[in-house]
């Protein structure tokens, strides 16, 4: 009987059952060979694992309330403390003004006002008004950007021409007994070919679930139809002891099929035309439909694993360490854009489960089992115990002993060892488990001492690890090591024009979105050319940076846009009086370089313009490596350091052996516990001691203790002076959400808002951090940070911000407007705190995770310079606000650094509000000139650094909850389906010594 592990939640599981079938005593030798990846599809069934699903779609546009008149008072139920340190305080609205009995976002225009009243179409195709009105996202101001010498590219969207008229009937599968995806479409493929006429001789493209897609109607709304498959049950010895095939039993399916709707494409390319109203909502259905259509004949050839598919035709696979390979395979993805309906298409690597036994693989995977099939008899302490169950825990796996289709998902590892297991069977029989595999297999279990894989959550069901064997084709589930990391990094990591020809591969290859009849039979004309589009390079702003107390300015005039400051000084460099230092671990000769590495970094901080001490307030402190593991000891030892400094620590340097899990207990202990900043790093570093890791430590130190690296030579109110005035402050935030690993079931997700705390030169960031529900993306507690940062900006400016510009990171499109709906109410509310404080509010969403990639057009240069040409990545201040951006939304591409590996991924923005009213170019010249201000380093950075605080900021507030004395994994909280988790625990509070400083950075 073909199962699934789907059917295998739902039914009873006994022991019996599971271990019952006929095998070979030499099956076990199976084990002894790597199942390499055989990615290709093939008619006859194989015990392999279910393809991978695809995620629903999820509706863009969202209902909201209707907006408030400009001139109703705004009241808030949030309730914000006051910090207590708060000497400054900015005027506050009265209690009748601070309470609000509905939420709603205020429009900025009567234009504004007008599209987001707008009525939308019900399913009856009637214009709706009221409850299903949608906040509209800001509609491109004009026809885009003009600044900048004009470039010409390429980018991997290739347009699909599609026939407005072409209906497409969407039929729901229904298939008894439920089949995994792979049987589903072995399924559909014979059904196709046996029931020709019941489907009106339509080739229908399938989702490998319940959504079926035709080009023609079917001869009835609904069709009932049996399939059978030949199953292979169970193999025979032959009277030689090889294993021989029985005839295949054929398995019946039953298959309901129904009309669900049906549907053209009118409405589709209203919503791509530039004359459409602004209230026309995407056509998700049709959309979804072609892309379904699309990914129809490669998911037939590939391994799906979310919107990318892999194969092993695409250049194998590699080895990457650790129980994992590296393969190579394609994202694509449907996108409406201003020149039409676009297919992008683009290079991807991901990691998979090496397919071999669970011996080798827990030998390859854990660094104490290293030598396990020599020690056979070796047991596991319970922490390792711990560390085994983390590594195998949701793998599915199937066995070896006998011949079967079924596959199991790993729920846990046994208390007891193989040894000392027993289970009763049908018959209420208590049977010693290794007797049982004698008796039954003929097979004496070798590693005794190790626990048995348990397959279900409430039944015993127990499967010895020896006789088990990793499915294929499951992406790793686990956290890649570092030296994974490299390897999967270096197997995407191709310049230019060698991933241009790769993905002009995937679209004429054989395993491409074009390579079935999809295309044919749903009238559709995908281009096999690159979108050809013109760019525009903005200029690099000129800059200020010290001169021995002097200004001098600067403009990056190299091709990488980079500048050096060898005979500069930071613009504003810190004086550091009292710091110290701590060695973990070290060699004896690696702590000897320690008085020459202090001279060294005090002599490079001169030369940028910090002052630091020569002489630390007490000697350098060398403790062993160990002290890392044990908090209390290591927050004691901190604590006797900053009473040395009679509890006025500026800094402390940290230097370690290696990294070190103890890392996150270090930086909470220092930032909340003690209140003082600190800088880590390696002991392998130290030793090169040039000028530029000295250089790179000294600007992240400066930073940390209130410094700033550089500022823009024409603020930006001269650069914007239609909207900007040195006199009315600015402040720009930013926001994100990091959440825990996807194996990690439990741990609270982490928001992060930080906002610039000085105009006009907006280049210091406070920050504050929340815990908050798990795998929640809207910021739960976005009003009372936003609220705590305008305080902080109050006290620092004397003013409120005239205008908020808000940059929100790590946002999928799918989020957009529900993130748009529920945060932009939240700074609102905050702002409400403040008697008649309506500051016009900015809101972007900055993308880095996309797959757009743009390439220089060589075929506009002479041959030579062309091809050189291609080589290189486009240049910092590339940007694209045309052809391949949204229809009608306010989106661009900027790249604004330089892409030293690999192919340079530029950042898109998507202004989803905006009651500044930016013009394309003043918001573009904003984020490129903001650019060159991050701290860390002297050159353009990828992402407007707002961004990048708020990312480094979440990154940090996730090391606070990461003990190293608890772990996530264990036994007794991992679950196999996702329970409700448990209640959120809050961040430490941070020291008010560095609670206004960037020691996030």
């Amino acid at each position: 009987m073909e199962e699934t592990e789907e059917s295998n939640a739902n039914k009873k599981c006994t022991p019996k059952r599971s271990f019952r079938g006929r095998t070979n005593p030499h099956d076990h030798q199976l084990l002894q060979y790597s199942n390499p990846f055989r990615f290709s599809n093939q008619n006859h069934y194989q015990s392999y694992p279910a393809l991978l699903p695809l995620p629903p779609p999820i509706p863009l546009q969202l209902t909201a309330t209707p907006p408030l008149p400009q001139n109703q008072s705004c009241r808030s139920k949030t309730h914000l403390h006051k910090p207590s340190w708060l000497q400054n305080n900015p005027p506050r609205a009265t209690s009748s003004d601070t309470q609000v009995s509905v939420l709603t976002v205020l429009p900025a225009s009567e234009d504004t006002q007008r599209r987001a009243s707008s009525p939308f179409r019900g399913e009856n195709g009637r214009k709706v008004m009221g409850a299903t009105q949608a906040l509209v996202a800001a509609r491109r101001p004009d026809s885009g950007g003009v600044e900048g010498p004009v470039i010409s590219l390429l980018a991997n969207h290739f347009l699909v021409q599609f026939d407005s008229l072409q209906r497409i009937f969407h039929y729901d599968v229904e298939i008894s007994p439920n089949p995994s995806k792979e049987v589903a479409r072995m399924i559909k493929r014979k059904l196709v070919e046996e029931n020709s006429v019941e489907l009106s001789g339509a080739l229908p493209a399938f989702d490998g679930r319940k959504n079926l897609y035709s080009p023609v109607e079917f001869q009835n709304d609904r069709l009932e139809l049996f399939i059978s498959l030949p199953i292979p049950t169970s193999k025979s010895l032959s009277p030689s002891g090889d294993l021989q095939e029985k005839h295949p039993q054929l398995k019946l399916f039953r298959i309901n099929i129904k009309l669900v709707s049906k549907f053209d494409g009118k409405e589709l390319n209203s919503y791509l035309s530039k004359e459409a109203d602004d209230w026309i909502p995407l056509p998700q259905d049709y959309l979804h439909a072609l892309d379904i259509v699309l990914r129809e004949s490669p998911t037939e050839k590939c391994v799906p694993v979310g919107r990318s598919l892999y194969s092993s035709s695409m250049g194998g696979t590699k080895d990457i360490g650790g129980g994992a390979v590296g393969l190579r395979g394609f994202f694509q993805s449907l996108r409406p854009t201003q020149q039409g309906l676009a297919l992008n298409v683009d290079f991807s690597v991901t990691a998979f489960h090496e397919s071999i036994g669970i011996i080798p693989y827990l030998q390859k995977r854990v660094e104490f089992l290293r030598d396990l099939s020599q020690r056979k008899t070796r047991g596991l302490t319970g922490e390792e115990r711990k560390e085994v169950e983390k590594a195998l825990k949701n793998i599915r796996v199937f066995v070896c002993h006998r011949a079967t289709v079924q596959r199991y998902r790993v729920h846990s590892l046994t208390e007891e060892t193989t040894e000392n297991l027993w289970f009763e069977d049908r018959d209420g029989k208590i049977l010693r488990l290794v007797n049982y595999f004698k008796d039954h297999y003929g097979y004496d279990i070798q590693f005794r001492n190790l626990p048995c894989l348990q397959i279900s959550r409430s039944k015993p069901c127990y499967l010895p690890m020896e006789l088990c064997m990793i499915c294929e084709g499951q992406k790793f589930l686990g956290k890649l090591s570092d030296d994974q990391t490299a390897r999967i990094l270096k197997m995407g990591c191709q310049r230019p024009r060698e991933r241009k020809a790769i993905i002009d591969g995937v679209m004429r290859g054989a395993v491409g979105p074009t390579s079935g009849s999809q295309e044919r039979e749903f009238k559709l004309h995908v281009s096999r050319e690159m979108t050809r589009l013109n760019g525009r390079v903005l200029q690099p702003p000129k800059l200020k940076l010290g001169e021995g107390g002097h200004v001098r300015d600067l403009i990056p005039s190299r091709h990488d846009r980079q500048w050096n400051l060898l005979d500069s000084h930071v613009f504003e460099g810190t004086c550091i009086e009292r710091w110290a230092l701590i060695s973990f671990g070290g060699t004896p000769d690696q702590k000897s370089n320690i008085p020459r590495f202090i001279i060294q970094l005090s002599q490079r901080c001169e030369q940028l313009g910090i002052l630091l001490n020569k002489n630390t307030i007490m000697s350098p402190q060398f403790e062993p490596i160990q002290l890392l593991n044990n908090v209390s000891l290591l927050e004691s030892k901190l604590k006797k350091i900053h009473t040395a400094a009679l509890n006025n620590l500026q800094l402390l340097i940290c230097i370690m052996e290696r990294k070190h899990k103890g890392y996150a207990d270090l930086k909470r202990i220092a930032e909340t516990s003690i209140g003082v900043v600190s800088q880590c790093c390696l002991y392998q570093n130290l030793g090169k001691s040039s000028s530029q890791f000295l250089a790179n430590l000294a600007l992240k130190i400066n930073a940390k203790v209130g410094g700033c690296t550089v500022a823009l030579y024409n603020s930006l109110p001269s650069q914007i002076p239609r909207l900007l005035r040195p006199d009315e402050p600015v402040i720009f935030m930013g926001a994100d959400v990091t959440h825990p690993h996807p194996l990690d079931d439990f741990s609270p997700s982490i928001a992060a808002v930080v906002g610039s705390m000085n105009w006009p030169a907006a280049n210091k960031y406070v920050s504050r951090m929340r815990s908050q529900t798990h795998r929640q993306e809207i910021i739960q507690d976005l009003g009372a940070m936003v609220g705590e940062i305008l305080d902080d900006f109050y006290q620092q400016v004397s003013k409120l911000p005239k205008r908020i510009i808000f940059f929100r990171d790590g946002v999928s499109e799918t989020q957009f407007y529900k993130v748009l709906q529920e945060e932009l109410q939240a700074i609102r509310v905050a702002c409400c705190r403040f008697p008649s404080y309506r500051p016009p509010i900015t809101f972007a969403v900055v993308q880095k995770r996309h797959h757009t990639r743009l390439f220089r057009n060589e075929s506009n240069h002479p041959s030579s310079t062309g091809n050189q040409l291609s080589e290189e990545n486009i240049p910092p201040g590339t940007v694209v606000d045309a052809v391949i951006t949204h229809p009608r939304e306010f989106d661009f591409y900027l790249c604004s650094h330089w892409g030293v590996k690999g192919t340079s991924r530029p950042t898109h923005y998507h202004i989803l509000w905006d009651e500044n009213h930016f013009t394309s170019d003043e918001v573009q010249k904003l984020v490129y000139s903001l650019c060159y201000t991050f701290v860390r380093c002297t050159k353009p950075v990828s992402l407007v650094p707002p961004a990048y605080y708020a990312h480094l900021a979440a990154y940090r507030g996730r090391l606070y909850l990461e003990r190293s004395e608890f772990t996530t994994f264990t036994s007794s909280t991992c679950a196999l389906s996702r329970a409700a988790p448990p209640k959120t625990t809050p961040l430490p509070k941070l020291s008010e010594n560095v609670k206004k400083l960037m020691f996030y950075c």
